[in-house]
């Protein structure tokens, strides 16, 4: 059964009380019961932006790289279901004020055919490759995956035919609990397969990539300069908001994006 708009009004007003919830989740019996009916089977991968990331490729096979952005356009061309929510949830419950709120997640696959028709829309392949291209050029970033407690809170089923397609801002996202959620349940919410983040001696230590850039605060300026943690997700922004381009984003190859897509192909059935 479709979920009912008020439903989805009450966790707007509760949205703000994310972090607060999520810390609840540290405590083993919460923890447990939360991870089994919200995030049970999960995996979400983080996509970095595609002019931030360096993919190092045999000079003889340039022909074979793929860009992160087209990881989603594979599966967007590859299902026969897209539904575009007329709202992101989190910048909606967030207020957002700095990026759209109108930019909703991309659903794939045939449980969208139960999707409440007051929350978005059937959409065709153009239509939702076209909607990605803004949600990029809004500097919104994708992740990708299985993600149970939307099909939770969609009231939609079953959930290993439903991809989502997040495009996620630093301030608002969902994704923004992993320092709060216990790590049985963060660390689904990972990066993409052999993607690396360092820092060069370029580095002058002035803090930016550390002002809100980070939605899973894994840089710190340690000693003059910037340190990247182990909980880096590899989004990119860092990369970014670096007036020295001094962090560097790399991933190696073809190999690792076969590899992606493999895990995506096992988590979701699209055919």
């Amino acid at each position: 059964m479709s979920t009912p708009v008020w439903f989805i009004n009450f966790l707007r007003t509760i949205y703000p009380a994310r972090h607060s919830l999520a810390k609840l989740t540290r405590i083993p019996l919460v923890g447990n019961l939360v991870d089994h009916l919200l995030f049970r089977g999960d995996e979400m991968y983080i996509l970095p932006k595609d002019q931030t990331i360096q993919i190092n490729e045999p000079l003889d096979r340039p022909e074979s790289m793929i860009i992160p952005s087209q990881v989603v356009e594979h599966y967007i061309n590859k299902a026969n279901h897209h539904w575009i929510m007329n709202f992101c949830i989190c910048r909606e419950g967030d207020k957002c004020q700095d990026y759209p709120r109108d930019l909703g997640c991309l659903f794939l696959g045939k449980p969208v055919l139960q999707i409440n028709s007051k929350l978005g829309r059937l959409v065709t392949k153009e239509e939702a490759l076209e909607h990605v291209q803004h949600c990029r050029e809004a500097g919104l970033v994708h992740s990708i995956g299985s993600n149970r407690i939307d099909s939770v809170w969609l009231g939609v089923n079953p959930t290993e035919e439903l991809m989502t397609i997040c495009s996620c801002c630093p301030c608002c996202c969902l994704w923004g609990l992993v320092t709060d959620l216990t790590p049985k349940i963060g660390n689904k919410i990972t990066r993409m397969p052999g993607v690396e983040a360092h820092v060069t001696e370029d580095c002058t230590g002035c803090a930016l990539c550390e002002d809100s850039i980070c939605f899973a605060d894994a840089i710190k300026v340690i000693d003059g300069k910037a340190r990247i943690s182990p909980e880096c997700r590899g989004c990119g922004r860092c990369v970014e908001i670096c007036p020295e381009n001094a962090i560097k984003l790399t991933m190696n190859g073809e190999e690792n994006i076969q590899d992606l897509l493999q895990r995506l192909d096992n988590l979701v059935d699209l055919d």
